[in-house]
């Protein structure tokens, strides 16, 4: 089984880049797009995480990113769907900006790592990106499929516990013609997976994340999902935004 898959770009962030890129940036303004992911070629209608409930529409934004930005409705009905027509979710991670339009999706089963329902539902001080609001529905529904370890969510795409961004991340490895596609289970851009000179000056082979948990695992484990890619897909890269298909 082969897949392609479709950015839609359903959100924004502006912040310090740094953000993305640990200890290089800092001061730096960077505006990223918040996605889901629309995975096309099998029998089952699948998004990897679901983006913002209400996003910033704004040439601003839009300039900054070089893409459209769309609500989560718009965005499905350019490929003729509707959020009940939604089969599988797999979730990156619960970060509120990956999750807002879970309980739009009434029909879909949602694959999430157990340690992110551990964080959503008992998060620590310093990440305050999650907020159980939602997936209450999805979890009433019964609509959760837990993810213990690595495996195959239907033919052809499968997840790995990447504990990088997050204690429960899930990198998503899918099969396309033009060899294996990876969406990161953790917020970086290209320049996360190929540092400038200036950093690989210092010996660096990639930079990772500024929000972390533990900084030097996460660096080895970006090491080890760049070397399976065949297309790599960082989860916030701003090019993906111009984008309509990969694979």
């Amino acid at each position: 089984m082969v897949y392609t898959i479709h950015p839609l770009v359903l959100g924004t962030k502006v912040f310090d880049k740094s953000m993305m890129t640990y200890q290089h940036g800092q001061g730096q303004q960077y505006t990223i797009p918040i996605y889901a992911w629309l995975i096309k070629g099998g029998d089952k209608t699948i998004l990897v995480d679901t983006g913002e409930m209400s996003p910033i529409q704004s040439r601003e934004r839009e300039a900054a990113i070089g893409g459209k930005i769309y609500t989560f409705e718009q965005a499905l009905e350019k490929h003729g769907l509707t959020p009940a027509d939604i089969d599988i979710v797999i979730h990156t991670h619960l970060h509120t900006d990956h999750c807002e339009n879970d309980y739009k999706c009434e029909n879909a089963t949602f694959y999430v790592h157990e340690k992110e329902l551990e964080s959503i539902h008992d998060p620590h001080p310093l990440d305050y990106r999650y907020l159980s609001d939602y997936i209450d529905d999805i979890e009433e529904n019964g609509q959760i499929e837990i993810v213990r370890q690595d495996q195959e969510i239907v033919p052809g795409i499968r997840v790995r516990h990447t504990p990088v961004h997050t204690r429960g991340g899930l990198t998503v490895y899918i099969e396309t013609a033009k060899g294996t596609a990876v969406i990161t289970g953790f917020c970086l851009i290209d320049e996360n997976f190929n540092p400038p000179p200036e950093i690989r000056g210092m010996e660096m082979e990639v930079i990772p994340p500024g929000t972390h948990v533990d900084v030097y695992q996460a660096y080895d484990i970006m090491k080890e999902v760049r070397a399976g890619a065949d297309i790599l897909i960082p989860l916030h890269e701003p090019r993906f935004a111009a984008v309509e298909s990969i694979g």
